[in-house]
């Protein structure tokens, strides 16, 4: 518990993503500035694959490594989403649930103040309760997410949500009272009806969500009051529990340690030899995974649009054949590791083909860069539909049912956006957004308020 200095001990435990880990961190890093300590829990591999601490907090915030309880059909070296491959992730789910005994054995000799965890511990929740630590869900989706995958933890609990076919989820659930285009394409519904079923886990993700919220002594989320506020009411009205925005979170544009670093150098060559705001970059994150004909016509419609592109592409392998010889000096397929907020706030970038995470939409917004939007997976496309709402982006155009799009659907995006003048009220829009979503010491007075909360809500020790 919090010793006599005042300092509290926090624990993090996120889900087994990368997209997930990096909110965490930077959460973590935030209490511990402020005098906290953090023991941030998960894989071995995984610790070891994130960003080094900055040498002024390394002694505040202690990665704790827990071995990843071995599991049947999963290998021995996937510890994460992004190692899975074709994997079902119900195996890594069902590995996750494994850290239950040792989670417990740490709480109970650790005896921290609080424990901030994700989606999928549906179990840690009556045990942190037990052992009088104060529990906090943190939900990395934005509020509107969370809102749409059901009206209470209580109908998420017990599958009495009222939607239960595909064809129920395209169109804003009775509980938003409000005018709003949220909701799912027909070929993106499948997953939330999956989502709401048993999986080899042993709990549907609906469960997990619900039994989080249900045990949570206030619920946090990656948002802000200036942006679409009313969803905050509406989250906290459904669920009858707190809910704490923690601001955005906009990340720091680094500058320092690059400047020697040869990828970057040669990133910022070819960058510079581009004209200003005509580069859209392209990225969608280290989790989507496309076949060959999507990533076959995305390719084919940048080259259509005749618009320079740097293209972030960690696994090429399926371009078409010649693609990158025919776009060369327009055009650059980047197949090693690329500093995505530094190229975003490069002068020559001018837009953002993006699947619509919402950490990556943040990044492209806060630097002021309109969104070219093919959203993949889980709650992406429900971003999607909220920005597209805004006017800071358009969604390129697919077939409602199987999900498809063309080489010139892409393309006709691309150059609407990038260059024509029905996309300067789009690039106006994004501009005007930045002032909310790069705003600083708004987004930081939201996590400090939520340190306060931490601080003024410590469990008496019995």
């Amino acid at each position: 518990m919090a010793n006599k200095s005042g300092s509290l001990h926090v624990v993090m435990f996120p889900w087994l993503a990368f997209g997930h880990f990096i909110p965490f961190l930077e959460l973590s890093k935030f209490i511990a500035q402020k005098g906290h300590k953090v023991s941030f829990i998960s894989t071995p591999k995984n610790i070891d694959r994130l960003p080094k601490l900055p040498p002024n907090l390394a002694s505040s915030i202690t990665f704790i490594k827990i071995p990843l309880p071995p599991v049947d059909g999963l290998p021995e070296n996937v510890e994460a989403t992004v190692d899975l491959g074709g994997l079902d992730v119900a195996f890594l789910k069902k590995a996750y649930d494994g850290f239950e005994p040792d989670l417990t054995r740490f709480l109970e000799d650790s005896a921290p103040d609080w424990i901030i965890y994700d989606f999928a511990p549906y179990w840690l929740p009556p045990i942190a309760a037990k052992l009088n630590i104060a529990r906090s869900f943190f939900s990395i989706v934005s509020a509107s997410t969370v809102v749409f995958f059901g009206p209470s933890f209580h109908a998420m609990i017990n599958g009495t949500d009222p939607r239960s076919k595909v064809e129920d989820y395209i169109v804003p659930p009775k509980w938003i009272p409000f005018e709003s285009k949220v909701a799912y394409k027909l070929y993106e519904s499948k997953w939330i009806v999956g989502a709401s079923n048993l999986d080899g886990s042993g709990a549907s993700d609906m469960y997990r969500i619900g039994s989080v919220i249900k045990g949570a002594d206030v619920v946090l989320v990656r948002h802000c009051r200036e942006f679409e506020g009313q969803w905050l009411n509406l989250l906290e009205n459904l669920q009858q529990r707190p809910v704490m925005p923690l601001g955005l979170m906009p990340p720091k544009v680094e500058k320092s340690g690059l400047e020697s670093n040869e990828s970057w150098i040669a990133i910022k060559k070819w960058l510079d030899g581009q004209g200003k705001g005509s580069v859209v970059y392209v990225a969608f994150g280290s989790e989507v995974s496309m076949s060959q004909l999507e990533l076959g016509e995305l390719a084919l419609g940048l080259e259509l649009s005749g618009v320079p592109f740097f293209w972030a592409l960690r696994n090429p392998s399926g371009l078409p054949e010649g693609f990158e010889d025919r776009v060369e000096g327009r055009g650059i397929v980047w197949k090693n590791w690329a500093p995505q907020l530094n190229i975003l706030s490069h002068d020559s970038v001018g837009g953002f083909l993006t699947h619509c995470g919402w950490s990556s939409s943040i990044e492209g917004l806060m630097l002021g860069h309109p969104l070219i939007m093919l959203p993949f997976v889980i709650d992406t496309g429900l971003v999607a539909r909220i920005l597209e709402e805004k006017q800071v982006g358009i969604e390129i155009p697919r077939n409602p049912v199987d999900g498809s799009y063309t080489r010139d659907s892409v393309a006709k995006s691309v150059r609407l956006i990038m260059e024509e003048d029905e996309g300067k009220s789009y690039r106006g829009k994004a501009k005007e957004i930045s002032a909310v979503f790069g705003d600083r010491e708004l987004h930081d007075g939201y996590l400090q308020r939520f340190v306060d909360y931490l601080e003024k809500n410590v469990r008496k020790s019995t």
